[in-house]
């Protein structure tokens, strides 16, 4: 392996070359230095020097003081975001961390040699010279890096201790690079894992969410389950290890969970329906009972309990509202497409309400996903073109207020109703007929149902308005109620 001169930015050549210039030693180091040598562009780039960060604010007015550990941001004029920002950070050894996080102290001032001992792992801890082009490896990083193996720096066990998010980190890396993690390092995580409780869940969660957006996330979650970690940040997934789910299904309830997101990585979907393949059947174990209609096991309301138990997974991680809203709601529906025979137009125009006119799409994908996850690598084209057809269809018809042949000014025109709720109700209890029957979203019906709708009783029309909620609200908890008292998990 060798890295070209050529693939690294003048940006980071001239940051490289004013500390050199000025006697100081620089070098890329890091998961640049990785990166490169594997023939990969930086996400960011990193330098390490000998200068102290007093001396390095002086050689650079554009900076500013990253953090607590003297690293300084050199701000360039690059439009490329990667270089915007080019971070240096001094050499520096690290006492002790009582914490598990962060070192109680940092100096500087020590050697090259110091600095890369303290780093994670030996793929981490090469630097390389841009001006010689000598690259620096004391800990066999290169050869690691030939045979794709993680292997943490000197003592494993002290690395880890050290730092116990770097137990994640490993997994992370395995996911992203493909590669193995080194028996020894292996094992310290293994002994050390339960150090993770003590690291912040948005960290934890951060790292976890990587190791989603990776290629090989299905991988990644195997390494956590194998080396103790998954029971501290997601202990609900284990639970589908050996729960077994007949019929067409080839794997169990944990393995087609895995399967199920690796299919939406190898289709680069987004970390959200990542996120809704790796949970659409999370809820399978505690509603799993023998027996049904040719089927060895049923699961009743898995997607009613397991759109509750992602909302309470993901409240856990932290994740932000909007990412959690939307990956609980295609949890909830993605048992919707099963069965194309029993799929109506008018059921297809309700569920794009309810989901959104602009995720329909990826409730299909996510039943793609779904079926290759299941074993079955055909996705089944004729069905899958089927569900286009009727989505397609729908997306024609009504399916918001805005797309009824009636507004709020016309029903004040025709029945002198000033604005306020009623005029709301009414157009919500006429989106309602339009969903059910599209053939009903013209002028003329829309008027005349609008005059008989504004003569009901408030009470009256608020059930028509909310007759769709009211009925979904209604099978929930009847569903939630059946489930808690036959698998006491209410």
């Amino acid at each position: 392996m060798s890295i070209r001169q050529i693939d690294i930015p003048i940006e980071v050549r001239q940051v490289a070359n004013t500390l050199e210039n000025k006697g100081f030693e620089a070098y890329i180091v890091g998961g640049c230095t990785r990166d490169l040598l594997l023939g990969k562009t930086p996400k960011d780039w990193d330098l390490t020097t000998n200068a102290e960060p007093a001396q390095i604010q002086a050689l650079f007015p554009e900076h500013y003081a990253n953090n607590d550990y003297g690293t300084i941001g050199i701000k360039t004029e690059s439009d490329d975001l990667t270089l915007k920002i080019i971070e240096v950070t001094p050499y520096r050894s690290e006492g002790t961390y009582s914490d598990a996080r962060r070192p109680d102290t940092v100096t500087f001032g020590v050697s090259l040699a110091e600095d890369l001992k303290r780093r994670d792992f030996t793929v981490n801890a090469l630097a390389f010279r841009i001006s010689t082009g000598e690259l620096i490896d004391l800990f066999g990083g290169e050869e690691d890096l030939a045979a794709k193996r993680l292997k943490a720096v000197g003592n494993s066990e002290e690395r880890f201790a050290e730092d116990a998010l770097r137990m994640m980190r490993a997994v992370r890396l395995a996911a992203e690079l493909d590669f193995v993690i080194e028996g020894e390092t292996m094992a310290a995580i293994v002994k050390n894992s339960k150090q993770l409780s003590r690291i912040s869940i948005e960290r934890v969660a951060s790292e976890f969410l990587r190791t989603l957006n990776s290629p090989t996330p299905m991988q990644g979650i195997i390494f956590m389950e194998k080396l103790g970690l998954l029971d501290h940040f997601l202990p609900e997934l284990r639970l589908g290890i050996g729960v077994e789910q007949g019929g067409a299904h080839a794997y169990d309830v944990y393995e087609h969970l895995l399967r199920t997101m690796q299919a939406a990585a190898d289709k680069n979907f987004s970390l959200k329906l990542r996120l809704a393949a790796l949970f659409h059947d999370i809820a399978k174990p505690q509603t799993r009972r023998e027996g049904g209609k040719n089927k060895q096991y049923t699961f009743f309301g898995h997607e009613v309990v397991g759109a509750r138990m992602t909302k309470e997974i993901l409240e856990r991680l932290k994740l932000p509202r909007e990412m959690i809203d939307e990956v609980v709601n295609l949890v909830r529906w993605h048992m919707f497409f099963a069965d194309p025979e029993e799929v109506t137009l008018a059921a297809v125009r309700r569920t794009i309400t309810r989901i959104g006119e602009d995720h329909i799409e990826e409730l299909l994908n996510l039943r793609v996903c779904d079926r290759i996850g299941m074993g079955r690598p055909k996705e089944q084209p004729f069905r899958f073109r089927k569900y286009k057809a009727l989505v397609d269809q729908a997306l024609r018809d009504p399916i918001s207020v805005k797309m009824l042949k009636i507004d709020g000014t016309r029903i004040m025109e025709l029945t002198g109703e000033k604005p306020g709720r009623m005029l709301g109700y009414v157009l919500h209890a006429l989106l309602e007929e339009a969903l059910e029957d599209a053939n009903k979203n013209t002028a003329e019906y829309m008027e005349r149902r609008a005059l008989e709708l504004m003569q009901l009783p408030e009470e009256k029309l608020i059930i028509l308005a909310e007759a769709g909620k009211q009925k979904q609200a209604s099978e929930e908890a009847a569903a939630l109620k059946d489930i808690a008292r036959e698998h006491h998990v209410g």
